[in-house]
């Protein structure tokens, strides 16, 4: 068994303060994923089958899985950035390539907020099984479509779930990405080393997460959603008083964004932000910091080398 790392910091972690004297980072994630999933009337190999039901259409397209996800940027996504603007909240939209093509004005609209665009691959897909040349390939596409609705690169990455043993040294060496949220193994950032230099990784989360109103995931009302995420800020705020502590909120439009749910965000979000030593940021601001705490300068992105042109 190699390459694994079950020990982390061990109750030893950098005593690193966020910005603004807070302990306790939020990074609330907004996936945007719908137009990415896989379906034959997109030309792919077969439809997506997984959503509240879990249902395959072989063969012909599934028009009730695309009107399933359609929801999310017709209705979802409003609602969602309604209630972060009310508040004041910056958050990371963590984007496949696919989805942003077809609803630009997401990312327009996000960048407009103050929020960050990070990639989420091309295609709502897997990359666990990808060969070197096809995950380059998509790695490209996802960074040429978020560049263009955007404006400018992304600078994180998450793969749907299980990555190829190749993935991060393919950011790595396509020299864009500051970090990748290609782990679930902590609650605070770390580095791991690379031929390019120390690298952040910011690990995810899927408890607090919106997917758990699926397939048995133990949400049914939008008040579990808040009541769980809720538990889980008041203990890394008790905790933070002595370390740093970060927490990762994941949401999805098709999800979240339904009028029976929307509410448990907003609770949420309410309580955390009566707290004093928190701060809601983007991945990339809390990567950002991180480096700074460690003492790292500032990273900057190394031109992108020929073999990632999309």
């Amino acid at each position: 068994m190699t390459g694994r790392d079950f020990a982390g910091y061990r109750g030893g972690a950098p005593d690193i303060t966020w910005p603004g004297g807070a302990r306790l980072a939020v990074s609330v994630v907004v996936n945007i994923e719908e137009g990415a999933e896989l379906s034959l009337g997109d030309g792919d190999e077969r439809n997506e089958h997984i959503y509240e039901a879990v249902e395959r259409v072989e063969g012909v397209r599934d028009l009730c899985m695309e009107s399933h996800f359609e929801y999310g940027p017709r209705a979802g996504w409003p609602r969602i950035r309604d209630a972060l603007r009310r508040r004041g909240v910056a958050v990371t939209l963590n984007a496949c390539g696919r989805a942003v093509a077809a609803t630009p004005w997401i990312a327009a609209e996000a960048v407009a907020d103050g929020h960050e665009v990070a990639a989420h691959g091309w295609r709502w897909e897997r990359h666990v099984h990808m060969d070197e040349a096809t995950e380059r390939r998509a790695i490209a596409q996802a960074v040429a479509a978020i560049a263009g609705a955007a404006g400018t690169p992304p600078l994180g990455w998450h793969t749907r779930s299980a990555t190829s043993p190749l993935t991060r040294s393919l950011l790595i060496e396509q020299g864009g990405f500051l970090y990748d949220s290609n782990a679930y193994n902590d609650d605070l950032p770390y580095m791991v080393d690379t031929a390019a230099g120390p690298h952040v990784v910011l690990p995810y989360a899927f408890d607090t997460n919106d997917m758990r109103f699926y397939n048995g995931g133990g949400f049914v009302f939008g008040s579990d959603f808040a009541r769980y995420c809720i538990d889980a800020f008041d203990r890394l705020h008790a905790e933070a008083r002595h370390a740093p502590r970060m927490l990762s909120i994941g949401l999805h439009t098709r999800i979240i964004g339904r009028p029976a749910r929307i509410g448990g965000l907003e609770a949420f979000l309410d309580h955390a932000l009566r707290h004093e030593g928190v701060w809601f940021a983007t991945r990339a601001q809390i990567a950002r910091a991180w480096r700074a705490g460690l003492g790292l300068p500032d990273w900057a992105p190394r031109p992108c080398p020929a073999g990632f042109a999309p």
